[in-house]
């Protein structure tokens, strides 16, 4: 089997009710707003006319496919291990974001190849997965905009099946706004549901840090991410963010690739793991840093987008504990690209857990979705081959 031709579609569409936050980058609630987002599509054709696809990615990835798309016609797609190594060092003066993209659609064809979901092909045994619900950033336009906001919408979670919760929290924000929504939150929810906070590395100051860190400790949080305005990077400085607080830090969302994900971990910056099967190289290059987590006895959480890879990868591995159902808000119960992409009943949003807040592992073949590849056409804008 070889690579015959790739294509790449770049389709249009309007996210409804959020919108960047005018002194920052995060989403965040808008009533009435229409944001024009864009949807990366890839298609991986074969001569014994297997085809492969993903949906997923971003304009950096898709950029960087242009360095090594013509390399790939030819090539055996099964030949995972080889195409991963070879693209890796021919993106190693950049972030290698393009590899994921490619490597997912390789996924989603070998399963088709061989008749088996991509978690079979991993070895896995999970058929559903728990999810987290993972708030949108706070905003000031009647959504999460307060402590009580929070402390509510955490409530509806738990009602309807989550077992934890995490708060993104405000751009521009106070210390002592953010350490009352953490104990809000808390006293809502009770000592039985898992508590996160992201900041997205938005708290400007070390200091800061320190002082949401011991809110997270008096609130018996399980973990803090990416807290401060080191873009969550520093292994010294999460080394002496752990050393002052108790709860666990979950980092590496920011660093790409395995040896940078070990040495992090090495190097005494994090507790929890975190990997992207976008960002990392793919299923391949996340499955990697997932069982280098585990041989050091660590557990790795899986990042966001929500969406079948994530499922199916996370459906192998033993050390990992929540799905990540991003961006979930009171006023909204769908954000993403689920309503635009798939043929068949497969969905991410806050109402896509079961009552014990689980979300199904898909069983077709590949990453086990339909992939509406009409729709997706009728929005593209733009599209790219390589043959």
């Amino acid at each position: 089997m070889k690579i015959e031709r790739i294509r790449i579609d770049k389709a249009k569409f309007d996210m409804v009710d959020f919108a960047k936050h005018p002194t920052g980058f995060s989403l965040v609630y808008e009533p009435g707003s229409r944001k024009p987002t864009s949807a990366y599509a890839i298609r991986i054709y074969t001569d014994d006319g297997v085809v492969g696809g993903y949906v997923g990615g971003n304009s950096v990835a898709v950029a960087q496919v242009a360095m090594f798309g013509d390399y790939l016609i030819g090539k055996d797609p099964l030949q995972r291990e080889l195409i991963y190594n070879d693209v890796k060092r021919q993106l190693r003066k950049f972030d290698k974001m393009g590899m994921g993209f490619v490597d997912i659609a390789l996924w989603d064809l070998a399963g088709r190849a061989h008749g088996a979901s991509i978690r079979t092909l991993l070895g896995g045994w999970k058929t559903r997965v728990p999810a987290y619900a993972s708030t949108a950033a706070g905003d000031r336009n009647g959504g999460l905009d307060s402590p009580a906001a929070y402390a509510d919408f955490a409530v509806q979670c738990k009602e309807l099946g989550y077992k934890a919760y995490k708060l993104h929290v405000w751009d521009v924000y106070e210390v002592s706004e953010v350490v009352e929504t953490i104990a809000r939150v808390r006293e809502a929810v009770g000592p039985d549901m898992d508590l996160m906070l992201d900041p997205g590395c938005k708290l400007e100051t070390f200091a800061h840090a320190v002082q949401v860190g011991r809110a997270c400790d008096e609130a018996n949080f399980l973990w803090l991410e990416d807290p401060y305005k080191d873009t969550g990077i520093s292994i010294f400085g999460h080394k002496r963010l752990r050393e002052l607080i108790r709860t666990p830090l979950l980092q590496t969302e920011h660093v790409r690739g395995l040896e940078q994900h070990v040495d992090f971990v090495v190097g005494g910056g994090t507790d929890f793991v975190r990997a992207d099967a976008e960002y990392d190289g793919g299923i391949t290059g996340a499955l990697k840093i997932a069982h280098a987590t585990e041989g050091l006895g660590l557990d790795v959480e899986l990042h966001t987008p929500p969406g079948p890879a994530q499922r199916q990868l996370m459906a192998s591995l033993r050390n990992t504990n929540y799905y990540e159902m991003s961006f979930v808000h009171p006023k909204s119960s769908e954000i993403g690209r689920s309503q635009l992409v798939y043929a068949d009943d497969y969905r991410d949003g806050l109402a896509a857990v079961d009552a014990d807040g689980c979300v199904p592992v898909p069983e077709g073949h590949g990453l086990g979705v339909t992939y509406d590849w009409e729709r997706i056409e009728a929005h593209t804008v733009e599209t790219v081959e390589y043959r």
